[in-house]
């Protein structure tokens, strides 16, 4: 049965949707205005305390200063860091002196899936993009080595199809949102068909 995490949650509305529909893990992502998903650190303490303590909570950085990430986990904000730019291996070995780390991977080709597989993190999460929306080719999730998260057009259309390559996890956000906003409807559709794979 695959986890689901619920990622780019941004207002006390969203927390209320999670905590209805129980996902595994919740995801904020911090401090990249590139996203319109994007909060702020102060804005993650206020909805943290929100969430229910079942459910993991997860912060998404890309090229953030190691002792931002590091202060979140140590202060008990986030449960787990994820890694979305471009840190090097050294850099996630950093992190982990204080907490788990998800490292994120842009996959393309096969070339680019060996250098994930090779991640010091505690777990993969596998993309197309930084968020894009968009699936890569998931014949080369085949045989993979290690638990991973899969991320990247996941849709209630398309999920019982990740059942062939085992994921650990599933990410999704936009897929269970509407004009922006977290649907939970939506939600409720992905965590039910997800977790029947």
């Amino acid at each position: 049965m695959a986890k689901i995490k619920i990622c780019g949650c941004r207002s006390e509305a969203d927390i209320a949707i999670v905590n209805e529909t129980k996902p595994d893990y919740v995801g904020f992502i911090l401090n990249y205005p590139k996203s319109f998903r994007s909060i702020s650190i102060d804005t993650l303490k206020q909805l943290k305390h929100k969430v229910d303590a079942s459910i993991q909570v997860v912060g998404v950085f890309v090229d953030e200063k190691a002792e931002i990430v590091q202060q979140c986990l140590e202060q008990g904000w986030i449960d787990y860091a994820q890694l979305h730019g471009h840190e090097s291996q050294r850099y996630v070995k950093e992190i982990q002196k204080v907490g788990k780390v998800i490292q994120a991977f842009q996959i393309r080709t096969q070339a680019d899936m060996n250098l994930a597989i090779q991640s010091c993190a505690d777990y993969i999460l596998l993309d197309q993009g930084k968020g894009s929306g968009q699936s890569f080719d998931w014949s080369l999730l085949e045989n993979l080595s290690r638990p991973f998260f899969l991320a990247g057009g996941i849709d209630e259309k398309n999920i019982i199809q990740t059942q062939k390559y085992h994921p650990y996890a599933l990410d999704v956000s936009s897929a269970v949102e509407t004009n922006r906003c977290k649907d939970k409807k939506k939600v409720e559709e992905i965590i039910r068909k997800g977790r029947t794979i």
